[in-house]
């Protein structure tokens, strides 16, 4: 009667290491592990393209201090022009000079849209100087964009 016991126990282990070895192989034959690790590649890949990668955090900090200097740059301009305006030019050279300004406007807030778009990104943000702002609002009239 203990042989017969012993052997019903053995059988059940074999069937079960059996099994256990079966759902491996259909694992593997269809990709499974792979795509049980593909999350967790695909995020490791993605963090050493980026913030593993030297040039892409030199890139990303110049980037930041590049799209504010641009919004600084169109709020010069604006400046300028306005000063052009101001000095009652001719109704031709005025109508250029307000059409100037449009397009100027539309430019900052564009670079400024851009600049919070990149800010928000969560692999580009810790690559964003203290000194710089956070986010550049479109009401303002003038960026300060370092110390």
């Amino acid at each position: 009667m203990f042989k017969e016991g012993s052997r019903a126990v053995g059988y059940s282990i074999l069937g079960i290491v059996v099994l256990a070895v079966l759902t491996l192989i259909a694992i593997f034959a269809f990709g499974g592990v792979s795509q049980l690790t593909a999350g967790f590649r695909g995020e490791t890949d993605k963090k050493n393209r980026t913030e593993g990668n030297g040039a892409f955090r030199v890139a990303s900090y110049e980037e930041f201090f590049d799209l504010c200097a641009s919004v600084q740059t169109a709020e010069q301009q604006l400046v300028a022009l306005q000063e052009e305006l101001e000095a009652k030019p001719s109704a031709e050279r005025a109508e250029k000079i307000r059409t100037s300004m449009t397009a100027v406007k539309a430019s900052r807030a564009e670079s400024i849209s851009t600049y919070n778009s990149k800010a928000t990104q969560e692999h580009r943000v810790a690559f964003q100087d203290a000194d710089l702002p956070y986010k550049l609002n479109v009401t303002d009239q003038e960026t300060q964009c370092a110390a």
